[in-house]
């Protein structure tokens, strides 16, 4: 049976079959249901969506209760569906994947009125108004899709659990945990088949991952919070944003914030320590931001930020040709005479992303003439060899060395500000 639906319909509706008897009737459909543009439809009770039934909204679909789906639910030019609680929680369930071009979340009354149990996905635009989507008690997952996107994400209406960003566009994920918004954010993969789960816990990670196993230099580590970054599918490898509250993160390691003493730090499963991932933090806007080396779980932590000797990085570069800052350069001093400095330094590795996280410049030797003079060169680059757009790139360096405590690795990050037009 195929319904094609031309106008606003409210209230019970039964699509190919029966249906049970309840304080509010339940929607049931078997065959084909079609909203069209500039149509609107609501189901007053639950909306179930039998293993043979095909849903496709291209108007507008108001769900006041739960939505289960067996079948198909898709759209073709693109529909929004609102999920507008007014008489209890709203269950996600069924055995396939929703998939729904824009979506709307506004329900107060419960403490968790969204549970999603089920994976439900997001094309364009997701919607939140009020009420927390959970999915980490259920285990549902919320997918976006390459275009979309997220709007009015607040403490009172987030992801509380898992979400996928797939796709090549860069993304903050609306995740929060214990009433707290608290996101995460990745620079566009490079594919549209990569995929990346992100989570926040507002759990202290010691219990999992000891924060007495520290790698050199980390001074403090967050103890009440930690994410989860995950690469799913795909190659890619992301620059990762990660954010720090008052509401939750410990005031020590805020305390006194700078652009080079809060890091991201990794757990390393493989040793089973926290490594330092560097960063760049932005005291305004109060995030860090850094190319990671593995993926998995990840928090906040205050590093040394004073070395025992000097270090300068000169990172303004001006490859126009006219013999000042021709190059990204770097100094490593005091080595020769104090033992606590830089010695035996080896594997300067310098890697460059443009503002979008892409990889435009590596070198793992690099000095002695293999330098960053403005052009993109190196492995794993876009448009090898051509001049780059004169602007702001962010910079990993990292080297290994010597001193009185024994082999150690050095890891930072930073911006890097390009002029490449002529003077």
């Amino acid at each position: 049976m195929k319904t094609v639906i031309k106008k606003r319909i409210t209230a019970l509706m039964v699509i190919g079959s029966s249906c049970c008897i309840g304080a509010y009737s339940q929607t049931v459909n078997t065959g084909e249901m079609t909203i069209l543009p500039g149509t609107e439809v609501s189901t007053v009770g639950d909306f179930i969506n039998e293993t043979s039934g095909e849903l496709v909204n291209d108007g507008e679909f108001f769900v006041y209760q739960s939505f289960h789906n067996d079948g198909v639910v898709d759209y073709v030019e693109g529909g929004l569906t609102r999920f507008e609680g007014f008489a209890g929680a709203q269950m996600f369930t069924g055995t396939q994947r929703s998939y729904l071009y824009n979506a709307l979340f506004d329900n107060a009354t419960s403490a968790v009125p969204f549970q999603l149990y089920s994976v439900m996905s997001v094309a364009n635009e997701s919607m939140f108004e009020t009420g927390i989507v959970d999915n980490e008690d259920y285990g549902g997952l919320f997918v976006f899709e390459q275009e979309g996107f997220h709007t009015g994400t607040s403490d009172g209406s987030h992801v509380d659990g898992y979400v996928l960003k797939e796709g090549s566009t860069e993304f903050l994920y609306p995740i929060g945990d214990g009433g707290f918004y608290r996101f995460a954010g990745i620079t566009a993969p490079e594919t549209e088949t990569d995929g990346f789960t992100g989570k926040y816990f507002l759990v202290n990670p010691d219990g999992l991952y000891p924060l007495d196993q520290k790698g050199e230099g980390i001074e403090l580590i967050d103890t009440a919070e930690y994410w989860t970054v995950d690469r799913e599918f795909g190659n890619s490898d992301v620059l990762l944003t990660l954010s720090w509250r008052d509401a939750t993160t410990p005031f020590e390691i805020t305390d006194g914030a700078q652009e080079d003493n809060i890091h991201i730090v990794r757990w390393d499963a493989d040793n089973a320590i926290w490594t330092d991932e560097g960063g760049v933090a932005d005291l305004d806007n109060q995030t860090v931001t850094t190319a990671v080396s593995g993926y998995g779980v990840f928090t906040l932590a205050r590093v040394n930020s004073d070395l025992p000797c000097e270090l300068e990085v000169y990172n303004a570069v001006s490859a126009n040709g006219n013999g000042v800052n021709d190059y990204f350069n770097l100094s490593l001093l005091g080595g020769d005479v104090d033992t606590n400095c830089f010695q035996n330094v080896a594997n300067i590795s310098v890697t460059v992303f443009n503002r979008w996280g892409v990889e435009v410049y590596k070198e793992d030797n690099y000095g002695n003439g293999n330098v960053f003079r403005g052009y993109s060169e190196g492995r794993m680059t876009i448009n090898e060899g051509k001049k780059l757009p004169t602007g702001t790139y962010f910079y990993i360096l990292e080297f290994d060395y010597e001193n009185a405590s024994g082999a150690q690795h050095y890891k930072d990050a930073g911006y890097l500000y390009l002029t490449t037009d002529d003077q």
